[in-house]
């Protein structure tokens, strides 16, 4: 599935997007299997509180299911204007 980080996600991860084979169930997990990864990861996922996520452009919550998800898209919050 292909995983998206936006904004200071993406500065601290240091990639705009990967390819990452999971068997995460929801989003949750798949969170925990990219913190496990390197600390770069930990850092960008150490408070989901200060993230958003988006199931194949829906935005959702962390409990979303992964089932036939292409895209994965975690993001801070954002403000209008």
């Amino acid at each position: 599935m292909d995983v998206l980080y936006f904004a200071w996600v993406r500065e601290r991860i240091g990639v705009p997007k990967e390819v990452v084979e999971t068997q995460a169930k929801t989003v949750a997990d798949l969170v925990e299997e990219l913190r496990g990864r390197e600390e770069r990861y930990a850092a960008a996922f150490a408070d989901l509180s200060a993230l958003r996520v988006a199931v194949d452009q829906e935005l959702t919550e962390f409990d979303a299911s992964l089932e036939g998800a292409r895209e994965v898209a975690f993001f801070p919050p954002m403000t209008g204007g």
